[in-house]
C-alpha cells in the first residue's frame, strides 16, 4: 500500500515581478515615504486643519487673522498662468507681502469701499491635500480649492490649486509662500477680485 510523503510542502511558485519604486518625496500605497519613513497621520491632520482654518478666516472675513497666518516675509502669489516661476518682473494677479495685504485689508474695510456695500460673501472648499516635502523646518503642501463668490445676485466660481510653503516657528507653522494657480485665471470677468482666493 502506497504511503504519503512526509516531506515539507513546497512553497507555491510566484510569478516574477517587481514592485514599482515609489516616487521620491511621495507616499506609496502602504502609507510610507520613498525613504521608508511613516507618512505621519498627525502631520497630515495638522496641515489639513491649517488649510481649513485659512479658508474659514477668508469666508468669515477675519482679514487680520488671515494675514497673521503668514510669516513676516510671507508672500501671497497668483500668477496668470502655471508656466510662471517668479513674480519679479512678471505680471501677476496677486503678488503681495504682508504690507500690501494690510493695505488691501484697510481698503476693503473702509466705509466708502463701494465693492463691499452690496450683499457679498465667499465660500471655500479645500481638498486633495498632499504633503510634497517634509524637511526639518519647512513643509511644501499642494491642495485643490473651489470658491463661490456672491455679490448681490451675481455668483462667480473660481477653482484651481494651492501650493503652500510652510515654515516651522515657535508659534507653529507660518506661510512663507502661498501660490494660487487658478484654472479660470484667464476668463473674462465683469469686475476684478477684491480679496484673496
Amino acid at each position: 500500500m502506497a504511503t504519503k510523503s512526509k516531506g515539507k510542502k513546497k512553497a507555491p511558485i510566484k510569478a516574477p515581478g517587481r514592485k514599482p519604486a515609489p516616487r521620491k518625496g511621495r507616499f506609496s500605497i502602504e502609507g510610507k515615504r520613498a525613504n521608508g519613513k511613516n507618512a505621519g497621520h498627525d502631520l497630515q491632520h495638522e496641515v489639513e486643519q491649517l488649510l481649513y482654518r485659512q479658508a474659514e478666516l477668508l469666508d468669515s472675513q477675519q482679514w487680520q487673522d488671515w494675514i497673521d497666518l503668514f510669516a513676516e516675509d510671507g508672500v501671497y502669489w497668483m500668477p496668470p498662468e502655471r508656466s510662471h516661476k517668479t513674480w519679479e518682473g512678471m505680471p501677476a494677479i496677486f503678488a503681495e507681502d504682508r504690507n500690501l495685504m494690510t493695505v488691501r485689508m484697510k481698503r476693503v474695510l473702509h466705509p466708502d469701499a463701494w465693492s463691499q456695500r452690496p450683499l457679498w460673501g465667499t465660500n471655500h472648499v479645500v481638498s486633495n491635500v498632499q504633503i510634497l516635502k517634509d524637511a526639518k523646518d519647512e513643509l511644501q503642501v499642494r491642495s485643490r480649492f473651489h470658491m463661490m463668490e456672491l455679490r448681490r445676485d451675481d455668483v462667480r466660481h473660481f477653482a484651481g490649486s494651492y501650493t503652500h510653503h510652510f515654515r516651522k516657528t515657535k508659534d507653529g507653522y507660518r506661510i512663507k509662500l502661498q501660490r494660487v494657480d487658478m484654472t479660470n485665471a484667464q476668463a473674462a470677468y465683469d469686475y476684478v477680485l477684491q480679496v484673496w482666493v
